[in-house]
């Protein structure tokens, strides 16, 4: 038998098939191999179409009962990982009203600043553990505001994980993590917090029935069978968001273990028992796949929109035709720590929630046309990422969030040792680099309805690091050096702004 597990990203729909015995990966793909457009009618603003979700969802299902055809009708459970902080909006015919507001959109920006300038701080950070910033209720009311045929046509509200939940199964619903990443979790009273709804003017029915993060939330319909290739009736018994569920793929679950991605955008995910909240809102807490109410489980969430996004945009735009990304860590590689004097400031995929929402934007400096090449861009784009996660890590380590070591993925910027040791140098941190991805997360806590915890424990416990990580004593303060060059280049932007 077999766990299946889905990993919607930004950029792709990735697909694993486990072991419903051992946890170990039987395969895995994905859809498209290039990556989904994201949308920008505005400045600012992303969007992408979720039946775009959808059509990849079923391309990568097909692929991998190609490769192993008896996963068809062997499959035991099936589990989602997911974009956070989307809006996706449905009709009572359960179409989609408009595009999905994905995470990296910054239009309700404006919207969060007038709710933290008018709601009452320690009642609203007692309840939610943030103010509702630019995340999934914001949005909402950006569309009430700006859109009122589409929020008047609106059945229900759906975070993107929960969309795709619904065409496999035709059951609206959500979660309480869920909810907590739209900022839309009441922790005190354990439901939809009703104080935000009526303060920003929002309907309670939009909310869809909650749900177990673990445990049965549906199963395959006929229509979703037919078109996946699977057989009809299989449960879905998993979704999370994907940091959440990056750190149970890495068996971060207990409060001081540390998780980190690097994809198109960059996060550090750690775990804490305390109901609080950074009142500066450069970091946000959300609630992990393990929370209860008598054991607390939270997510203090470090994001940096543009992590992977910037050096995808180097290779696009800068890098020869054709070039791969070893290719690229290959030549950066020929320059020395500091780029030579080239700073790269990656803040250009919408508000980010590090620099407090100010609209910084990306920025290339300090470049010498006489003497700068396309290598000397790729390592100061690999520095300047790196840059940016110390930045952010400062933060946490302010909020008591222990930085001592952390575990990772092994794929996008944590493959490049260019951007792996220049973080674990300047944070003095050893990174573990494990053998797992997200949809394998997603499987594997499938498995645990089915096969109980000790099974998810045992296959996550399994996970060994295919890499570490560790600091360079010897370049270490040249790297300082130059991480306290990019802090004064990156005041010196704010300032301006």
């Amino acid at each position: 038998m077999y766990l299946l597990g889905y990993d919607l990203g930004t950029s792709s729909i990735k697909v694993a098939l486990v072991s419903a015995e051992t946890g170990s990966i039987i395969a895995s793909t994905q859809s498209p191999e290039t990556e989904m457009a994201i949308q920008s009618p505005q400045p600012d603003w992303a969007e992408q179409d979720p039946d775009l979700w959808w059509k990849h969802v079923v391309l990568a299902t097909r692929t991998i009962i190609r490769q192993i055809p008896d996963a068809a009708t062997q499959i035991e459970a099936i589990g989602f990982s997911y974009q956070m902080h989307g809006l996706v909006m449905v009709d009572a015919a359960g179409n989609v009203i408009r595009p999905s507001i994905i995470w990296c959109d910054s239009r309700a920006v404006e919207i969060g600043r007038r709710a933290a300038a008018t709601l009452p701080a320690e009642e609203t950070f007692s309840s939610l553990l943030n103010m509702p910033g630019n995340f999934t209720a914001s949005k909402l009311k950006w569309v009430k505001e700006a859109e009122p045929e589409a929020y008047q046509r609106a059945h229900k509200i759906m975070l993107p994980g929960d969309y795709i939940a619904y065409r496999m199964t035709g059951t609206m619903g959500t979660t309480a993590s869920g909810l907590s990443e739209a900022i839309l979790w009441d922790f005190q009273a354990e439901r939809p917090s009703s104080s935000l709804l009526q303060y920003y003017g929002l309907a309670a029915d939009l909310i869809p029935e909650i749900l177990p993060t673990f445990g049965l939330q549906g199963t395959i319909s006929k229509s979703a069978a037919q078109q996946l290739g699977l057989s009809e009736g299989i449960p879905v018994t998993y979704r999370a968001g994907d940091q959440p569920n990056n750190a149970l793929c890495l068996n971060v679950l207990q409060p001081g273990e540390v998780a980190a991605t690097g994809g198109t955008s960059g996060v550090v995910y750690g775990v804490t028992d305390q109901l609080k909240g950074d009142p500066l809102q450069r970091v946000n807490s959300f609630a992990h796949v393990t929370h209860t109410r008598d054991a607390p489980r939270v997510g203090v969430l470090l994001c940096i929109n543009g992590a992977g996004s910037m050096y995808a945009w180097l290779r696009a735009q800068i890098a020869s035709a054709g070039i791969s990304y070893p290719e690229m860590e290959k030549m950066a590689k020929t320059v020395s720590i500091g780029s030579d004097g080239v700073v790269v400031l990656p803040f250009g995929n919408g508000a980010e929630r590090l620099l407090r929402h100010e609209p910084v934007g990306a920025h290339i400096m300090g470049i010498n046309f006489a003497r700068h090449t396309k290598a000397h861009l790729f390592r100061a784009g690999l520095e300047g990422i790196a840059f940016a996660f110390a930045y952010g890590m400062e933060v946490m380590s302010e909020l008591g969030i222990d930085l001592s070591a952390f575990r990772v993925g092994n794929d996008n910027l944590f493959q490049s040792e260019i951007f792996s040791t220049t973080l674990s140098t300047l944070t003095n941190t050893e990174i573990k680099v494990l053998n797992t991805t997200g949809a394998v997360g997603a499987a594997i806590a499938a498995g645990t309805h089915t096969r109980g915890e000790a099974f998810r424990n045992d296959a996550l416990s399994d996970a060994k690091p295919v890499k570490i990580f560790r600091p360079e004593i010897a370049a270490k303060p040249e790297s300082l050096k130059q991480y306290t060059h990019w802090k004064k280049m990156l005041a010196g932007i704010r300032n301006i702004q």
